[in-house]
């Protein structure tokens, strides 16, 4: 019979609801500067990702630039 497995140590993932995690690389300058920007308006670089996101997608919403 197969063993259990104990759980790693604990990640930094949202509490439950409906956010998700998602992993993407980005150019190290780029990223930088999105911890920057989120610094200067007190708000985490995730947020600051996600409002983006958002706006770009409100101005694209068949996803072409």
């Amino acid at each position: 019979m197969a063993e259990k497995k104990t759980a790693g140590k604990p990640g930094r993932k949202p509490p439950d609801g409906e956010k998700k995690q998602f992993l993407m690389s980005i150019n190290p300058d780029v990223i930088r500067r999105i911890k920057a920007a989120a610094a200067l308006r007190d708000k985490t670089a995730s947020l600051v990702l996600e409002e983006a996101a958002k706006e770009w997608l409100d101005r694209h919403p068949d996803g072409k630039k």
